[in-house]
């Protein structure tokens, strides 16, 4: 069991609604991408928005939630580790809406022959911060699901490095200006961003959940 039988309904229904801001912006997020590389700039720029405004009520969901933890001295020896899980969180979308900016403000001249592998990259980030999120609804649902959840965040963290520093090797070895060959390497850590944030929640929630078990 996780710690939800200490919480309140309100507060339960404001950390599930805070789950759901993440997860569905990662998946705009993965649309906008795909989009982009369709050439379907029109509307890329209106998965921006979306984003922007999840990532927004992910925040205003953060800030409900703490008061709510202090104003009704809720879990006071677990307060600490709540607070920071939910903050880097937090980290996981917003890694998601600067990627969408960096493309909206830099247009990266994408070839068309890696688009595909960008592609796979969007996804498999996007299943990394997916899986985080699902690890952290088990934190306090029910704990003893948080390692096996875990491990899928790993992966796919590790996928993606393989992706991206394939895709790298591949856009250095192409016949480009090496400015755009930065340009794309640039854009690249920036997309692996979701996939590292999600891995850094994953080590974080892997101590709490140690933490609550002893």
């Amino acid at each position: 069991m996780g710690i939800v039988l200490n919480l309140t309904r309100i507060l339960i229904g404001k950390l599930d609604s805070y789950m759901n801001a993440i997860s569905e912006g990662l998946m705009v997020y993965q649309h906008g991408i795909r989009e982009y590389l369709s050439d379907d700039l029109a509307r890329f720029e209106e998965r921006l928005v979306q984003v922007d405004k999840y990532e927004s009520r992910a925040d205003s969901l953060r800030r409900e939630i703490e008061n709510h933890l202090y104003t009704h001295s809720l879990i006071p020896e677990n307060r600490g580790d709540v607070l920071g899980l939910l903050e880097h969180l937090d980290d996981v979308i917003d890694a998601g809406k600067e990627s969408l900016i960096q493309f909206s403000i830099e247009t990266p001249d994408i070839p068309m022959e890696l688009t595909d592998q960008f592609r796979e990259l969007t996804g498999v980030c996007t299943q990394c911060g997916e899986a985080v999120v699902a690890a952290a609804r088990a934190f306090f649902t029910e704990l003893s699901r948080v390692q096996e959840t875990i491990h899928k965040v790993y992966f796919y963290e590790k996928e993606a490095d393989k992706i991206s520093d394939r895709l790298k090797r591949q856009i250095f070895r192409m016949d480009m200006e090496l400015s755009r060959k930065i340009h794309l390497r640039d854009v690249l850590q920036t997309m692996d961003l979701i996939a590292d944030q999600a891995e850094a929640v994953a080590d974080r929630l892997s101590i709490y959940a140690i933490k609550r078990s002893m």
